[in-house]
């Protein structure tokens, strides 16, 4: 059981059994690579009581950022870092140092993160940025459906995703120092046009979908778009969280690369996909006998959400599934550029950046929907 690398790609054969990232480990890709005694020179002036020898292993996952397990007698470490220093970063892209920040001003929050160690900048100690945090033992859940738990079980887990997001989206930025994490307003407009220029940089075909969201989705923007605003994760979902080992309890939230001030609605509404994919599509649960596994179903899971927050939902719900699924689609495409350009972090990127155009035209059809 261990912290779990952020982008989990095993097979969906895999994520019905495998209730932790630690069985993922292996060692160093070799385009990832960096001068091991170095670091821990770093370390040892830069993190209370590290004390060597370090072994470092690479977590199997991490499709955009590499991530490390560091290894000493006493204690382990989690370290992300930007891939190796031949990769051809995207603009905006591989920001770890705003994950440091963003983990670090919500350490002191409800919100359960790692504890931050240290953060790197200087690309002279080992080629790269990057920051070093706890190693936190708990489970990583992969499969949506939660087999071999019992309805109650399930019932807890799915309530404590639910309380986690909301605490999150009651964090007031500028309580935690975070005031400037984004720019306030007009945040859907801001991502649509971020994550199509992200798409048209990394095609490396032309996905029809993906051009008629182009237009289409800057066009019927929610009317109240950008009058809410909190700290937002990006990626809210079962296997970007570590739960206690034997209870009903988060006790971190991983990956926050894609975090930034926007409006939490867009958050949830990402999270919330989970009920309109099946099993095996994206890490799905639709089609599911939720009532039967003791799963609620979507509009009870929005209610629990709205009364932790106070937030109502206004605006075709449509829209909100069709932008979030466009978004996972770029995202999936400059998974696909990476494989194109030999420098995905990940052995099974190939099979996540297939899925762009499939997501897109999932996406398309959710567009449809809207009144």
């Amino acid at each position: 059981m261990a912290q779990a690398t952020p982008d989990g790609d095993k097979t969906n054969a895999d994520r019905s059994t495998d209730f932790s990232a630690f069985e993922g480990t292996r060692p160093v890709a070799e385009r990832q690579r960096f001068d091991t005694e170095a670091l821990a020179a770093w370390l040892a002036a830069q993190v209370d009581g590290f004390e060597g020898p370090l072994t470092v292993e690479q977590f199997a996952g991490g499709q955009s950022n590499p991530t490390f397990k560091l290894v000493t007698p006493g204690r382990s470490y989690v370290m992300r870092a930007k891939p190796g220093p031949k990769a051809k970063l995207l603009p905006s892209a591989h920001a770890i140092e705003r994950e440091y920040r963003v983990m670090a001003a919500l350490g002191a929050t409800d919100v359960p993160v790692a504890k931050m160690l240290a953060l790197c900048e200087d690309e002279a100690v080992i080629g790269r940025a990057f920051y070093v945090m706890e190693f936190v033992e708990g489970r990583v859940l992969w499969d949506q459906a939660l087999p071999g738990m019992s309805r109650d079980e399930r019932s807890a887990i799915y309530d404590e995703m639910n309380r986690v997001i909301a605490a999150l989206h009651n964090v007031k930025p500028d309580a935690v120092g975070l005031a400037d994490y984004g720019k306030p307003g007009n945040y859907f407009a801001r991502q649509i046009d971020r994550w199509s220029r992200q798409y048209q940089a990394s095609e490396t075909e032309s996905i029809d979908a993906m051009n008629r969201l182009i237009e289409w989705l800057p066009q019927h923007l929610p009317d109240d778009a950008g009058s809410r605003v909190s700290v937002v994760h990006g990626d809210y979902r079962l296997d970007n969280l570590i739960f206690h080992p034997t209870e009903p309890r988060v006790l971190a939230v991983l990956d926050w690369e894609l975090s930034t001030l926007g409006d939490p609605l867009a958050d949830f509404s990402y999270h919330c996909m989970a009920w309109h994919v099946e099993p095996g599509q994206f890490r799905g649960i639709g089609g599911l006998d939720w009532t039967a596994l003791g799963i609620p179903d979507e509009q009870q899971y929005v209610q629990r959400y709205c009364e932790r927050t106070g937030l109502e939902i206004r605006g075709d719900w449509n829209f909100y599934l069709a932008y979030n699924m466009f978004r996972i689609a770029a995202i999936l495409q400059g998974i696909m550029k990476r494989v194109v350009d030999g420098t995905a972090a990940s052995a099974q990127a190939a099979d996540a950046g297939r899925r762009a155009k499939p997501m897109a035209e999932l996406a398309w059809q959710y567009a449809q929907k809207v009144r």
